[in-house]
């Protein structure tokens, strides 16, 4: 977390995934590199400074690229070259990444040249400090990367940073690089040797974009809980369902699984103080496994979540610079620490688990709809002759329910095996993790909606019922905020959506109330 002044200081000292997702969507938020972080890039330039006068051979630095490795630069030329990989990189295609994942970008990198790898001058790092600061908005083009160091999106940022390229001013309309610097009292970089290579060899886009999806997913798993136990109570009003006992601690702790135990242990404070707590005899001894087998799924979930924030702390606190400047050694070492292959492996292996989150959900409204259809019934004929009244929830949401299930077992399909041999056979793997990374982020998008859904019709129940059982605390206070947004009787689109933003804010009410989740 970064403290509440809005400043996040880079120094040597391990950063963190939440911290830099937090600083890249708030443009308040001040960036600054500190004492040890500068004094460990001026040691790293230093040995690329020896390198480069001592005339060995060193890919990127006085040699070309890919294919090119083995022919040599003139000594002539190489301030030259710097501004010729920049505008030869500069290639991606799509629509612009937001101002946030834009952010996001230009801090991951910049919190890898902190690390000593990169040997870039301190006034290079400080100059892409400035460009957060002072609110620099390269227009990064979203395609283009094959995840073995995302080029061409770091190209877009050094290419502004050069005083070429474009950028996006404070109303979203592109404008030159050297307006955008020089509105912000920037003047353009000039590269210096093995400068280029530096800022566009990094994952910092898989990176940087990868920690703005981890806090989504994070509100996912909040929200998975907060659907099911509405499902529990509405299904105990209108089924005889809602049997608290697998989410009891005692099958929680026979089970040594965290993500697991903490999912069963939400739904429990989300019902704490309502009725569901007493043991009713007439209960179903098991609901469905949608409903029983629900903390599984969403621990597992959970876990994927984890594995995720810990490979991104991984990639962010390492150095993934080709060549890396070993500051032990004091030589630029050749290697492949470009390759995100874990990082990519965790976004693969989350669109599979939020496929899983996702047929349970559909399952339960599935079994929230013949009440759905009673009602509907009964507000016909009472109807008769004077009118049908509009009702609050849209009747076929559970279709489009449906549809987002299919959205996402399709997208779960694996992204990071596609990757065609470049450059001439030498770039023969590559990671695809920004591909694997923008799937997942349509997989979030529409398991949120499904999960909305859910929380919909769980509450509409909820609310035709009436108040004869008191809800859960945390239910309560989700079906209140939910009652508001049915009662205005928007379009579907509008409903789902407006569900989806007041969900966000009551999820993380419930959260900083007192129950981590």
């Amino acid at each position: 977390m970064f403290p509440e002044s809005k400043v996040l200081l880079i120094g040597t000292a391990p950063v963190h995934a939440e911290s830099i997702a937090m600083a890249a969507a708030d443009d308040s938020c001040h960036v600054k590199l500190n004492h040890d972080a500068l004094t460990l890039i001026g040691r790293s330039r230093e040995v690329v400074e020896h390198v480069a006068a001592s005339g060995e051979r060193v890919y990127g630095l006085n040699t070309l690229l890919g294919s090119g490795r083995d022919t040599a630069v003139e000594e002539g030329s190489i301030l030259a070259y710097q501004v010729q990989v920049v505008r030869y990189h500069n290639s991606g295609v799509g629509p612009y990444l937001s101002r946030a994942e834009a952010r996001a970008v230009i801090l991951a990198r910049l919190v890898g040249f902190s690390r000593g790898g990169s040997g870039v001058r301190p006034e290079t790092a400080r100059f892409y400090a400035d460009l957060l600061n002072r609110g620099v908005h390269p227009a990064i083009p979203a395609e283009g990367s094959v995840g073995s160091s995302d080029l061409t999106q770091l190209a877009a940022v050094a290419a502004v940073a050069i005083g070429e390229g474009e950028a996006l001013d404070a109303s979203g309309v592109l404008v030159p690089g050297a307006k955008a610097l020089a509105d912000a009292g920037l003047q353009p970089l000039t590269l210096h040797a093995g400068e280029a290579l530096a800022l566009v060899s990094a994952n910092a886009y898989s990176v940087g974009a990868g920690t703005l999806a981890l806090l989504r997913l994070r509100h996912v798993a909040r929200l998975a809980d907060v659907a099911l136990a509405l499902s529990l109570e509405t299904i105990a009003r209108y089924d005889g369902g809602g049997n608290l006992s697998p989410f009891s601690p005692a099958i929680q702790s026979a089970k040594a699984v965290d993500g697991q135990r903490e999912s069963a242990a939400a739904v429990r404070r989300l019902l704490s103080g309502g009725w569901l707590e007493d043991v009713r005899p007439e209960v179903s001894v098991q609901d469905p496994l949608s409903f029983r087998a629900a903390p599984q799924t969403h621990g597992a979930f959970r876990s994927g979540v984890g594995q995720l924030a810990a490979a991104l702390d991984v990639e962010l606190n390492g150095r993934g610079d080709n060549p890396l400047v070993d500051l032990e050694s004091g030589q630029m070492v050749s290697g492949g620490n470009f390759q995100p292959m874990q990082l990519a492996l965790a976004f693969e292996g989350l669109r599979l688990a939020l496929a899983h989150v996702g047929i349970p959900s559909e399952r339960r409204i599935a079994k929230l709809y013949p009440p759905q259809r009673a009602i509907r019934a009964k507000h016909l004929a009472a109807a008769a002759g004077s009118g049908l009244v509009q009702e609050e929830l849209p009747g076929l949401l559970w279709y489009s329910a449906a549809g987002l299930l299919a959205e996402l077992k399709f997208l779960a399909a694996p992204a990071t095996l596609g990757a065609p041999t470049l450059s001439a056979d030498v770039e023969d793997h590559s990671t695809l993790a920004p591909l694997a990374l923008q799937q997942l982020v349509k997989s979030v998008d529409a398991v949120e909606k499904l999960l909305a859904i859910e929380a919909l019709t769980a509450s509409y129940l909820l609310l035709e019922a009436g108040a004869a059982q008191p809800l859960g605390k945390g239910t309560a206070a989700v079906v209140g905020r939910l009652a508001d947004v049915l009662a205005d009787r928007p379009s579907a689109p509008e409903l789902v959506e407006h569900a989806r933003r007041e969900l966000r804010i009551v999820v993380d009410g419930l959260r900083q109330g007192g129950n981590e989740w």
